[in-house]
């Protein structure tokens, strides 16, 4: 039904639908399956979401050390109201580093393109139900709009580490969020676009650099601000700021700077806060291997 943004956008606004609706009606023609099963499955994927980051503000720590508990500082800091940003931005920044915190403590997470950037979908959706009350309907339907926008990113691009940087995970997730921020609190299918272009250009050329390969440092705190730029772009698109590049030009323009991007950078830990000293004697310290230094 759709191949791209632009094809998205069209057929909601022609049909005079959400994009979430379009979403699911591409997923029963394709899948032969009914709407019932597809809405059951994606429910499914939002309780899964749903545990992951009650379980991740109660507090967890990864087996390897380097992460845990920063999702509950947070949410202590909401509690004092003495925060500096907005507290609906700070809750989901809170709550994607509570998924990736439970992600890097072997928890069951649902992949967001990627798990490596699991936090940013749940995170921005939990955080906004507390501001618009939507119905249950509404956040899976919330799921829905945001994989649509990582349908195109995922056939027009990519959304691995390894193919593409973090720009290529946690990038396309921010998008996503935004996109579906913007539906559910009222806008049309066209400020989707924009929120995801808004959101996804300000990202492009990130890089992905886990320290020790662990999809830990700097992976959760790059979840949060991936979260905090979805809220704040999709605040942009919804005042009817527009992105004079469009949508499918941004990822386009993603995909070319990830083929650009040098081996080191994706996903290796080659490169990057991977490479700094920190870095490497952290790696060390995990894997109880000699620095490089003293080989």
């Amino acid at each position: 039904m759709f191949r791209n943004v632009a094809e998205l956008v069209q057929i909601a606004e022609s049909q005079n639908k959400k994009i979430s609706e379009i979403m699911i009606e591409q997923e029963m023609q394709v899948s032969g399956r009914t709407r019932e099963e597809i809405f059951n499955q994606m429910e499914k994927s939002l309780q899964v979401m749903e545990e992951a980051v009650e379980r991740g503000i109660r507090g967890v720590t990864s087996h390897s050390g380097l992460t845990g508990g920063d999702a509950v500082l947070l949410q202590k800091y909401i509690e004092k109201g003495n925060f500096l940003s907005g507290e609906t931005i700070l809750d989901a920044v809170s709550k994607a580093v509570a998924t990736n915190e439970v992600n890097a403590a072997m928890g069951t997470i649902c992949a967001t393109p990627t798990a490596g950037s699991a936090g940013v979908v749940p995170g921005t959706l939990f955080a906004v139900k507390n501001k618009l009350n939507p119905t249950r309907e509404e956040m899976v339907h919330f799921l829905f709009t945001s994989g649509a926008f990582g349908f195109v990113v995922a056939n027009n691009a990519f959304i691995s580490g390894a193919a593409g940087g973090c720009q290529a995970e946690v990038g396309s997730a921010a998008g996503m969020a935004a996109a579906a921020i913007v539906e559910m609190a009222g806008g049309s299918p066209s400020q989707c676009a924009h929120a995801m272009a808004i959101t996804l250009k300000n990202m492009l050329g990130l890089v992905c650099d886990p320290v020790a390969g662990l999809v830990e440092v700097p992976c959760i705190k790059r979840n949060a601000m991936g979260a905090a730029n979805a809220m704040v772009a999709a605040d942009m698109a919804l005042a009817g700021v527009t992105s004079r590049i469009p949508c499918d030009e941004v990822i386009d323009a993603m995909f070319k700077i990830g083929q650009r991007m040098p081996t080191a950078l994706k996903e290796t830990a080659e490169g990057g806060l991977a490479d700094t000293p920190t870095g490497r004697r952290l790696e060390a310290k995990i894997f109880g291997m000699p620095l490089k230094s003293d080989e």
